[in-house]
């Protein structure tokens, strides 16, 4: 089968590989049939995951359907159409029984898939601990509408999550690329009194415009002004930084007010600094860390009852043999392009 393979820092590369088998009782072989690229994948061609092996199939954003389950899988069943989650995990250790499942100890624990072992930009995967990381979507939610609910969208579920959003807070998010919006729609549920969305691109600001309404947007470089103006308390109440960039991680706090929380959902090329001294007496609650995709179940519930909807991100689709030049589009963030679907 075509699989697209990390070969070495800076070169990913289409290539023929046997289709994969069962290893364990516990796994399921998946027929991708929705796959999509993350900036994460980016992130293992630049070099910025030490994890991840050269050799391995890329690729942790996908749907599809069971093709083979091992003796002890039991909540999902070949022929059922299912969500495929980020992280592999046992659902037994200390860390997953306290619903922290991005450091399950398991050998294959976290984000394994596309990473460390053999991901979804294929036409079949293997998913270890398939009881754990597959969900079966609703026969009512179509694979473009649950194509994200394993990566992105649990990103944005965890983040809403953990920064325990209060109905009087104003919320701010930094970065309005896929991962921002969808965490932009699980903000929403919690119906803060206000969000404000920084964004430097205006493409992706008019996008925020026409599809959530009421968000307020901004600009970088008028961010920590508009923030004070727009805020009860000189400064947000929580901070959601998304983007990853170079000066973003320092502007997230800066917006927020003295006693508010800054969760960090961002992944950087390069490391940041916590100058400690520049923040001191602004007694500021740091959450930081990959998500613990585990709100599946009730993410595929939302997006049943009409709740959140992603498809609008779906801007381009590609076949896989045609997967290189979707990856030059995404990188390059040329026409428009949130988010691309492959169709293996």
């Amino acid at each position: 089968m075509l699989a697209y393979t990390y070969m070495e820092k800076g070169r990913f590369q289409l290539t023929e590989k046997p289709e994969p088998v069962l290893q364990d009782a516990h796994d399921a072989i998946v027929r991708v049939t929705l796959a999509s690229i993350c900036t994460s994948d980016l992130h293992i061609k630049h070099g910025s995951v030490p994890r991840a092996v050269p050799g391995i199939t890329v690729g942790h954003e996908m749907v599809g359907v069971v093709e083979q389950t091992g003796t002890a899988v039991t909540r999902v069943r070949p022929g059922d159409r299912v969500t495929v989650n980020v992280e592999t995990f046992c659902g037994e250790c200390f860390f997953c029984r306290h619903g922290y499942v991005n450091n399950c100890t398991d050998p294959d624990g976290g984000w394994a898939l596309g990473c460390r072992i053999d991901g979804g930009q294929a036409r079949y995967v293997r998913v270890p601990h398939a009881d754990q990381g597959l969900d079966r979507i609703p026969d009512g939610v179509t694979d473009e509408q649950a194509l994200f609910t394993g990566d992105i969208l649990a990103t944005g579920f965890w983040a809403a999550r953990i920064s325990d959003i209060k109905p009087e807070d104003t919320v701010l998010i930094i970065g309005a690329g896929p991962t921002g919006l969808c965490t932009l729609a699980c903000v929403r549920l919690k119906r803060p009194k206000r969000i404000i969305v920084c964004e430097k691109s205006d493409e992706r600001t008019d996008f925020v415009r026409r599809h959530y309404p009421g968000a307020l947007t901004v600009r970088p470089e008028e961010c920590k002004d508009f923030v004070r103006t727009h805020s009860d308390h000189g400064g947000a109440d929580v901070v959601l930084e998304v983007a990853g960039a170079d000066d973003t991680f320092r502007l997230a706090w800066e917006c927020a007010r003295p006693n508010a929380t800054v969760t960090i959902v961002a992944l950087y090329d390069h490391p940041q600094l916590l100058p400690l001294p520049d923040m001191y007496g602004k007694n500021l609650t740091f959450k930081t860390g990959g998500v613990d995709g585990c709100d599946c179940a009730e993410i595929l519930r939302l997006i049943e009852k009409g709740e959140i909807d992603t498809t609008p991100l779906i801007t381009h689709r590609f076949p896989l043999e045609r997967i290189d030049e979707a990856y030059r589009l995404f990188e390059e963030r040329r026409d428009g392009v949130i988010k691309v679907a492959v169709e293996p």
